[in-house]
């Protein structure tokens, strides 16, 4: 049994018979052909999956295809039009070393979207809480945070010599303390 889903990805509609279990992370990877959601972890875990729908940040592999039926998804290649131009966000993580090996990057990148959409100039406690649910296994979220706060039109340095205690709960400080 399937069920036919439109759904408009990065502004291009899409249609698809698919069965009511395709996560919307499957349908964008496999289905469309979009490779940048990257799927880690299945369990909500990690975040490589997060994406934007209705613009609001979602991870993928929590949503099913058939419930984002209707709405419209923005991928990490959807951010940028122009492949040749980054997106203000996309610019700040690279400009700041707020990647390593980069398979995180793209729901990172998705996440900091959602984040400055809903506060955008945000400290650097309320980056850490925004980015909570999204891992890195390479670095130690120093350099993602100050690219988040530059991205926000604020100065990475407010990330320098902070205190541990500002550091949410599960998310690294990057210091060896």
């Amino acid at each position: 049994m399937t069920e036919k889903v439109e759904i408009t990805v990065n502004g291009e509609p899409t249609t698809a018979d698919v069965e009511p279990r395709l996560l919307l992370a499957h349908y964008l990877r496999d289905v469309v052909g979009l490779k940048a959601t990257n799927i880690g972890c299945d369990t909500t875990s990690c975040g490589a999956c997060t994406v934007l729908l209705d613009g609001e940040s979602v991870k993928s592999c929590t949503v099913l295809a058939v419930q984002a039926d209707q709405q419209s998804v923005t991928t990490m290649e959807g951010l940028s039009p122009d492949p040749e131009r980054l997106h203000p966000v996309a610019a700040a993580f690279r400009a700041e070393h707020g990647l390593q090996c980069g398979f995180c990057t793209p729901g990172m990148v998705m996440a900091t979207v959602g984040l400055l959409s809903e506060n955008p100039s945000p400290t650097e406690r309320e980056v850490r809480e925004g980015l909570e649910g999204n891992l890195c296994r390479c670095t130690g979220y120093h350099n993602i945070v100050r690219a988040v706060l530059a991205a926000a039109g604020r100065d990475p340095q407010e990330a320098e010599d902070k205190p541990a205690e500002l550091a949410a709960p599960g998310f690294s400080t990057g210091s060896s303390e």
